[in-house]
């Protein structure tokens, strides 16, 4: 069996409304979340895709606008960024931008026998982030939906305990959602006279989320060379 086959076995599910790409040796597949649970089960019993690998979130809010563009820097195989906001392409970009489909939810599963790896694609709306739980045909999703319920707040039906794993359990809102201030909304101390610890509103300057510095994945092909520097006559 090979990605393929797989691609088969699942279009034998839905046919009108998956979506397949193959990219770097790898199938992603992207579904409704109507079908994760019958997907997921169709791939563990009978494509043999035995382990959940990794779960995440994704927020695609202002998803192809950023700030920054880069050209390559060094021989380090670093990028270096400068300002670009001037750009007329701006407009364009977000009269396309799609509530329904400004988060997702990303699976990856490993088949030990096989040696293959499949990636499962959910959009989620703003307006509904329910998705079925998956945690009792892949256990290890346990952990992973309490993260992404964290820090995107995608809420996870019928899952045994779905509260917050990493930030505090009085936190307000979920820091990996591209809206969130990067200073976050309040910052905490401990209060010697109090002798317990207090919230106060973040003193910090709201800084630019957009990254400075791109490293090129070594995985994915060498990063172009610099062009060469012409000589000074």
């Amino acid at each position: 069996m090979n990605l393929e086959d797989i691609e088969t076995a699942l279009k034998k599910i839905d046919k009108k409304s998956f979506s397949f790409c193959y990219e770097y040796g790898e199938l992603t597949v992207t579904i409704p979340k109507d079908k994760i649970r019958q997907v997921c089960q169709a791939l563990k019993k009978s494509c043999q895709f035995e382990q959940m690998m990794d779960l995440t979130g994704v927020d695609y809010l202002h998803y192809g606008l950023a700030e920054w563009k880069t050209d390559r820097a060094s021989s380090t195989g670093f990028s270096r960024a400068v300002s670009d906001i001037s750009s007329g392409k701006i407009g364009e970009i977000l009269s396309k931008y799609n509530p329904s489909e400004r988060f997702a939810v990303v699976y990856h599963l490993l088949s030990l026998k096989r040696n293959l790896r499949v990636r499962l694609k959910v959009l989620l709306s703003e307006m509904d982030l329910h998705i079925e739980s998956i945690h009792d045909i892949y256990p290890s999703a346990n952990w992973y939906e309490r993260e992404a319920y964290d820090l995107y707040g995608i809420i996870f039906d019928n899952h045994p305990d779905l509260r917050r794993i990493l930030t505090d359990y009085g936190f307000i809102g979920h820091p990996f959602r591209k809206d969130f201030p990067l200073s976050g909304e309040v910052e905490m101390r401990y209060d010697s006279e109090l002798k317990r610890i207090v919230y106060e509103p973040v003193e910090i300057e709201p800084r630019i989320l957009e990254p400075k510095v791109i490293r090129h994945d070594a995985r994915y092909g060498a990063a172009p060379e610099p062009a060469p520097k012409q000589e000074k006559k």
